[in-house]
């Protein structure tokens, strides 16, 4: 195992009645591309605010580059290019006062590299922010999160409400800094599209706990989407070991499964049920793990 980035050891928070993380464990190495998959209030803002230091431990600990990002906030932020749905960006400064600014709290900071993704967006070095378009305001946050070539990028719904080509835009320079600089990522969108483009890696929470974790490759590779048909039609799923999800269609029952396609092959057959297997989609492993949950 190499060097982590992340390392979270049963992490629990408690609000209110409701858990939002329950003994999580999290483990990323240095040169990872790990999506960040959950439905709404799985727990995904809670764990990343703990990541950023936002939030204490109340159970477990966090550390990130061996460090506790609550005790030494500088020691590591300093180390994250962050990029959030609502880039908290100071509203009265132009452009290139933004990147000055930035440069100042950033020591590794490349200038040249600032003005290649400020040319490549097509951003206006005069233009203020407050009156830059939400794409623009996308383009400037992530040229900030990326130009001081930091070693972990933390990207939160980095491209919600973006049209096409703003997320094209922000999606290409993501993808392009990860291949050529091979930097250690936390990716959570909602666009599971974009995770399938950009991650080697898929963590799921679901409830508040992991229920997937693993290369994305061999995720793929051992989930099925099943359809189980009998000459009379069942009034209820049937009692599959693995099978999770079930819906009526028709005559038909159809589930996520996971395991090897032989198994769910025998095992229908001795029942005496029509089994049509196919391997199932992020999507489909999405649905059938967060309980039909959206995104």
């Amino acid at each position: 195992m190499g060097e982590p980035v992340i390392e979270i050891a049963n992490l629990s928070r408690i609000y209110g009645a409701k858990k939002a993380l329950d003994a999580v464990n999290l483990r990323v190495e240095r040169g990872a591309v790990a999506g960040l998959l959950g439905a709404n209030g799985a727990g995904k803002t809670t764990l990343i605010k703990h990541v950023l230091g936002l939030l204490r431990a109340q159970e477990g600990s966090v550390k990130v580059f061996d460090r506790d990002p609550v005790e030494d906030p500088v020691g590591v932020l300093s180390k994250i290019g962050y990029l959030g749905e609502d880039s908290d960006l100071p509203a009265w400064l132009r452009v290139k006062e933004l990147l000055r600014y930035s440069a100042a709290f950033r020591p590794g900071w490349d200038a040249s590299y600032a003005d290649s993704l400020i040319s490549q967006f097509g951003l206006d070095l005069q233009a203020r922010l407050s009156n830059l378009s939400k794409g623009q305001r996308a383009r400037a946050g992530l040229t900030v999160a990326l130009a001081f070539r930091p070693e972990f990028l933390l990207l939160d719904e980095p491209s919600s409400g973006l049209d096409p080509i703003v997320r094209r835009d922000v999606l290409g320079a993501i993808i392009k800094t990860i291949s050529q600089e091979g930097r250690t990522v936390l990716f959570s969108s909602h666009l599971l599209s974009e995770v399938e483009q950009v991650c080697d890696r898929i963590v799921m929470l679901s409830g508040g706990q992991i229920v997937l974790d693993g290369n994305l490759d061999e995720i793929k590779g051992s989930h099925y989407q099943i359809s189980v048909r009998w000459p009379e039609r069942k009034v209820n799923p049937p009692k599959i070991e693995g099978a999770v999800g079930w819906q009526e269609v028709g005559n038909e029952w159809k589930a996520l499964w996971r395991g090897e396609a032989h198994i769910i092959q025998a095992e229908t057959a001795a029942r005496g049920a029509h089994l049509t297997i196919r391997e199932a989609t992020l999507d489909e492993i999405f649905v059938g793990l967060a309980g039909g949950c959206r995104i």
